[in-house]
């Protein structure tokens, strides 16, 4: 039997390590690895690495994570919803109108709410697969409708745009908005593995996971890829696209509303603010994650990268002696460099899946 030798073991070795670097999340693992050195030297003093430091900009980014992974299968599938700044709030003033003013199980309120989210992105996804109007300019009107409607609804019912949220119980503010800690005592020494971290926090890790499932490891993955790349050839293939991207849009919505019921439970108070940010926000997490604008392109590992990024430099700068106001110039350059990042990464990962079929 032939021996391998050294020169092939680091043949081999080096184009183990370079497949890695080919993988689509690649670029977006590469940005979060830097940019969390970063923060942690020059937030070391500040306590950037503890339990409680860490949490600040984990709950930031739970939050944005768990709508910008449906969006990023939206623009996976060539789409795009930006009717989520308007979610947000319904999701947490159903609830709260339904518990606070109609008396219902929050389990049942949580219900109506995510079943309103749903109609309201079966609505977008009809539009969208049934007319030639863009996704972007759809989702648009309905985020200004959506937004209408919560101020007026909101005030013709319960006469205020400001709702206190009233008692859930503690099973449903455990799991939907509470604060949680892990620590493990040994005599006198202590040991924090985690500190204030919310319950949007181990949402976002479970549905990642069951999102993962879905894009990478199901035939719906395939599906919402093949959608982004070639819609036509795609609907000919006999994928069913308007269903599809209909429960894209729905998955959407739901999502954006369960993160406003969690922010409501958090806070005791639901607000028909909408908002505007987090559209933005969701939006730089799925590009920096590694989603192409043009769809056909990204990954939910690549997406979380991005998320945990994007969180890291919205709030690491607290952290830091840098002035405040230089925060958005923070998220441009690191937008930016994402993008090129990506670009490079991607072309390898392109490259070596064309090396393969030759």
């Amino acid at each position: 039997m032939a021996k391998t030798t050294s020169n092939e073991k680091q043949s081999q070795g080096g184009f183990s390590i370079l497949s890695l670097f080919r993988r689509p999340e690649a670029g977006a693992a590469a940005g979060f690895i830097l940019i969390f050195l970063f923060f942690s030297i020059f937030g070391w003093e500040k306590n950037f690495l503890t339990a409680l430091g860490s949490s600040t900009w984990l709950n930031f980014a739970s939050k944005v994570g768990i709508i910008a992974i449906p969006v990023g299968f939206l623009m996976i599938a060539g789409e795009l919803d930006i009717s989520i700044g308007a979610l947000i709030p319904a999701g947490g003033i159903v609830m709260a109108l339904a518990v606070g003013i109609y008396d219902m199980n929050v389990w049942v309120a949580c219900g109506l709410s995510l079943a309103v989210a749903a109609g309201i992105g079966f609505i977008n996804g009809w539009l969208v697969t049934r007319t030639n109007v863009p996704s972007l300019i759809v989702t648009l009107a309905t985020l200004f409708v959506i937004a209408g409607l919560n101020a007026y609804l909101s005030k013709q019912i319960a006469g205020t745009t400001q709702h206190s949220m009233p008692d859930v119980g503690p099973v449903s503010e455990y799991l939907l908005g509470d604060y949680h800690n892990l620590i493990f005592t040994s005599g006198d020494r202590e040991m924090v593995i985690f500190r204030s971290l919310q319950s949007s926090f181990f949402i976002w890790i479970v549905f990642a996971v069951v999102c993962f499932y879905v894009l990478h490891l199901s035939p719906w993955g395939n599906w919402i890829f093949a959608m982004g790349g070639d819609q036509e050839s795609a609907r000919n293939a006999g994928i069913p696209t308007r269903r599809l991207k209909i429960a894209l849009f729905m998955l959407s919505a739901m999502a954006a509303a369960l993160v406003g019921m969690s922010e409501a439970v958090l806070a005791n108070t639901a607000s028909t603010t909408t908002q505007f940010g987090m559209i933005f926000n969701t939006i730089i997490c799925v590009v920096v994650g590694g989603v192409l604008l043009t769809g056909g392109f990204g990954t939910v590992t690549g997406t979380v990268f991005g998320t945990l990024t994007f969180g890291i430099v919205f709030q690491g700068i607290n952290f830091t002696t840098f002035d405040k106001d230089l925060n958005l110039l923070f998220i441009g350059v690191l937008l930016l460099v994402a993008v090129l990042m990506n670009d490079t990464f991607r072309n390898l990962a392109t490259s070596a899946s064309t090396t393969k079929k030759k």
